[in-house]
């Protein structure tokens, strides 16, 4: 049994890196959105002209992208969606009820200090981790059914 595997979140930190490579041997596809921060705020533009008005310019790049959001999440077994601690990503809150709504499995990714903000999208997760290592250990019991260790 293999896994597709949808990183969404948070992309200042490596943390889909660290899951990536700690999953190396697992049969696991991961898929992501463009985390190159310029290319996604400007793709709307860029392949559809350019608008005077930061809201349409926002509108563009924000429909390009969920093209590829919408197929990632449809096609994928298990989402995993990370909550950093600087930003605050309603994106990753939308793609999470987004992926809940689709009945997707949905593991939840975020520190402590999150645990009040994000308890209604935590209740919706078959799994809530603090650690990308936690998740990489989430998926290979799945694939598996060995415990860590």
């Amino acid at each position: 049994m293999g896994l597709n595997v949808y990183l969404s979140g948070e992309i200042h930190t490596d943390w889909r890196e660290q899951i990536i490579d700690g999953a190396q041997g697992l049969d696991i596809t991961f898929n992501s959105p463009v985390t190159d921060h310029d290319a996604s705020d400007d793709c709307g533009v860029a392949i559809l002209g350019e608008e005077a008005n930061k809201y349409w310019h926002d509108h563009k790049g924000a429909m390009v992208n969920a093209i590829r959001t919408r197929k990632g999440i449809a096609d994928a077994d298990v989402v995993v969606v990370r909550f950093g601690e600087k930003y605050k990503q309603w994106n990753a809150a939308f793609d999470a009820g987004y992926a809940a709504a689709l009945g997707k499995s949905l593991i939840v990714l975020h520190g402590p200090d999150h645990q009040h903000a994000l308890k209604e999208v935590d209740a919706a997760a078959l799994a809530v981790a603090e650690q990308p290592s936690q998740v990489v250990e989430v998926l290979r019991y799945v694939l598996t059914g060995k415990l860590p260790g």
